[in-house]
């Protein structure tokens, strides 16, 4: 249940301008006038809330929540509890999801973490060079270095630093504790708590009789809409740029070295290793603790499965798995076979089964 300590309600909205704004279809005997003040999940929603169900795990919650509306596939539609009202949508999650955005729209792009927006702290350090949009908000022990440029509406959290040079657009959100440097950020772009972005890659010339530092002279660009999750790093190209494409959501505790680029709307999961120079295609899914080799191509819309170790090219549109990664396909079949070979009685003994 959304807390307003933390979370704070859009007002009102009649259930028929949400069914409109959402994609969903009023279900039978529906009241489009009925006032829907927020979201809430099924066990929990009460008068007033709306609510979804898109996994059939939970249709017994689905039968018995007090929601006053719910968003659901018309398969289970004729499930629903006497008295809640149907918000009928083949994508009931991603019409929850646009629902919430509309009640609690900072919880999307992100707010002060200080308490005033809109303010530049007296305790923030902004470089007089520095140029500030407006209704920009730098909260206490903030740095923005010299030339650097932040663009209207966003929110720069305590003691982050904004390096000189850098670039930040409009409407973003950059948490407490981020670092960047080196770096162009493009518009509504959010960074969550510990992010270093900009640092530089792990460039060195191996040999006797001491690693040679390669200076790393490339930048990170950050396209518009893009979400970085808490302490991950991204750093600098060599020579290129580090690049992260539009749309891409990237979770907690991913590394993405030097010359990286990924297309639009990746989703890169925690723990994620991604080696220098490699290359993500548009719409490529790496799931948690993928890693993948350096100057390799991950073609668009290739997915890696969980803890697959990428060391050659995916084509695309092909769901890969292992170590090393394989066609998935391929990659289960392996997994039953080891597992049956794991079953077989030693040489001279009964089996057990």
């Amino acid at each position: 249940m959304a807390d307003k300590r933390f979370f704070t309600p859009a007002n009102a909205l009649p259930l028929g301008e949400l069914a409109s704004r959402t994609g969903a279809a009023l279900g039978p005997g529906a009241d489009p006038a009925y006032a829907i003040d927020g979201v809430a999940p099924l066990d929990t929603a009460g008068a007033g809330k709306v609510s979804f169900l898109d996994n059939p795990k939970y249709a017994a919650a689905f039968e018995a929540t007090k929601a006053a509306a719910c968003f659901v596939h018309p398969r289970f539609a004729d499930r629903a509890p006497q008295g809640v009202m149907l918000l009928i949508t083949e994508q009931p999650y991603r019409a929850y999801a646009l629902a919430a955005q509309i009640f609690y729209p900072d919880a999307t792009s992100g707010s002060d973490t200080f308490g005033e927006r809109g303010v530049v702290h007296a305790r923030a350090c902004v470089h007089e060079t520095a140029k500030l949009g407006e209704n920009v908000t730098i909260e206490p022990g903030a740095t923005v270095g010299a030339h650097a440029e932040i663009g209207r509406n966003t929110v720069i959290g305590c003691n982050t630093s904004i390096g000189k040079g850098c670039t930040v657009g409009k409407d973003c959100y950059i948490a407490p504790n981020v670092t960047v440097s080196h770096s162009h950020i493009g518009d509504r772009v959010m960074l969550h708590p510990g992010v270093r972005i900009g640092q530089d890659g792990f460039g060195f010339a191996m040999g006797y009789p001491k690693h040679e530092k390669v200076p790393q002279l490339g930048r990170v660009i950050i396209q518009d809409d893009v979400e970085i999750g808490a302490n991950t790093t991204i750093d600098r190209g060599a020579g290129p740029d580090t690049v992260i494409g539009e749309g891409t959501k990237i979770d907690n505790l991913v590394q993405i070295g030097h010359n990286v680029e990924t297309g639009r709307g990746c989703v890169i999961v925690s723990q994620t290793g991604i080696a220098g120079s490699a290359k993500l295609g548009d719409f490529v899914v790496l799931a948690a603790q993928v890693g993948v080799t350096g100057h390799l191509t991950v073609n668009s819309g290739a997915q890696i499965a969980a803890r697959g170790a990428v060391v050659h090219d995916v084509p695309a549109g092909q769901q890969y798995g292992g170590v090393p990664a394989k066609p998935i396909s391929e990659w289960r079949r392996e997994v039953v076979e080891l597992r049956k070979l794991g079953r077989r009685p030693k040489a001279g003994k009964k089996s057990d089964e």
